[in-house]
């Protein structure tokens, strides 16, 4: 039942979170960022926001260092719009989906790549001695 209660804050922590900064922040090193996971602990006092941005490597670190100077902003957001007694923590993480998901494509390109090569060197394949390798009963003679 705490996993629920988890589940259920997180989303809801997800959606304000979205929402507050779909309004935006004055932050200007803020770029396009999308929310897409949050972990709450167990005692419903922390909570793990992983987020995604579109763009360069530079800005998602001035993305995530935005993210991090708001976090006071962000929390007292929280505090107002939740109906908790205590205002979880927040913590950015950045979340390195797309890249691995990037990294998962390329891999699965080489495997269907690497199977094709197998296809073509089986289809012009000869078998090395009878097309049926395996023993044949042997048949009797009605003479006998």
């Amino acid at each position: 039942m705490a996993g629920e209660r988890q589940a259920r804050l997180g989303d809801r922590i997800r959606v304000i979170l979205a929402e507050r900064l779909e309004k935006g922040l004055r932050d200007p090193r803020l770029g396009f960022v999308t929310i897409t996971d949050v972990r709450v602990t167990g005692d419903l006092q922390h909570a793990s926001v992983f987020y995604t941005v579109l763009g360069s490597a530079e800005e998602r670190e001035a993305s995530g260092q935005a993210l991090k100077s708001a976090t006071g902003m962000l929390r007292s957001e929280l505090g107002k719009h939740l109906n908790v007694r205590l205002t979880p923590t927040l913590e950015f993480i950045h979340d390195g989906i797309p890249e691995n998901a990037g990294h998962i494509e390329d891999l699965l390109r080489a495997a269907r790549e690497s199977d094709a090569q197998v296809a073509g060197l089986a289809s012009s394949a000869a078998y090395a001695g009878d097309e049926d390798p395996y023993i044949k009963p042997r048949e009797l003679d009605d003479g006998q």
